[in-house]
């Protein structure tokens, strides 16, 4: 599980539904990621998360890792291994994101979006493939979530780099579930859409509330139920598909 740096984010709530299955977890976090571009930075959610998932009656570790080098998704992986066992679960939670327009878009940017959000993506996906045991092929028994946001849907102009690389992350997603079927893996996506985890101010809350025809907005455990769910032997022959899990959400 990579992604659970805030208490109140989805990869947060993720851990604890996957505890709550009964999978000893290890997750990975990188709050200068939050401290760079938010303020959303929660020093201590690490270690009272890990302790959260404990209580659960699980194993759990965590990381702290920067998902931008290239050798990161290989030493996650091994560490993973390491201290849990191998692993037969793969949830891509990370990502990177900034404003990205037409007129602001560099180098720079794009290299900084396509680190995490796909190439971090594409070889945790496949060193996951690469460990993944026997005995774990013959029962059917990997999976794979990957956290997209919703591209294919609409235009996200303000966005450019991050639209791409996570519309990227939905073809990575279809192409790489036929590849790994046999090897007894699905491989689906996850959108949730517009996702309450304390980046909204009042004034876009109140500017949303009105597309969620369920009178609400989206909150970290919608995802998590998804997620826990498409983990589950239950969705052993869901595989190749975007879910987008948005209660509905009237885009404009």
């Amino acid at each position: 599980m990579t992604g659970a740096s805030r208490r109140e984010g989805i990869g947060a709530a993720i851990c604890m539904a996957l505890a709550r299955a009964g999978a000893d977890v290890f997750f990975t976090h990188w709050q200068e990621y939050d401290a760079q571009t938010s303020q959303l930075l929660d020093r201590d959610g690490p270690a009272i998360l890990e302790e959260a998932i404990e209580r659960q009656g699980v194993r759990a570790s965590a990381m702290r890792v920067d998902l931008s080098e290239p050798d990161a998704p290989a030493r996650v992986i091994e560490t993973a291994a390491e201290w849990l066992g191998p692993a037969t679960i793969l949830v891509n939670n990370a990502a990177y994101s900034t404003d990205a327009t037409w007129d602001t878009l560099d180098a720079q940017t794009l290299d900084a979006h396509y680190a995490v959000n796909l190439r971090a993506t594409a070889l945790l996906c496949a060193e996951f493939a690469r460990r993944f045991p026997d005995e774990g092929q013959r029962a059917g028994s990997g999976r794979i979530v990957n956290l997209s946001s919703g591209q294919s849907l609409g235009p996200m102009p303000r966005e450019l780099a991050y639209a791409a690389t996570k519309g990227a992350v939905e073809a990575l997603t279809v192409s790489l579930s036929l590849a790994l079927a046999p090897r007894g893996i699905t491989v689906n996506a996850v959108n949730p859409g517009p996702t309450d985890t304390g980046w909204m101010d009042a004034d876009l809350k109140n500017l949303l509330l009105p597309r969620f025809p369920m009178g609400r907005l989206g909150e970290p455990g919608d995802a998590a139920r998804l997620v826990a769910f498409l983990t589950s032997p239950e969705a052993r022959w869901i595989t190749g598909q975007i879910i987008h899990s948005e209660g509905g959400f009237i885009r404009t």
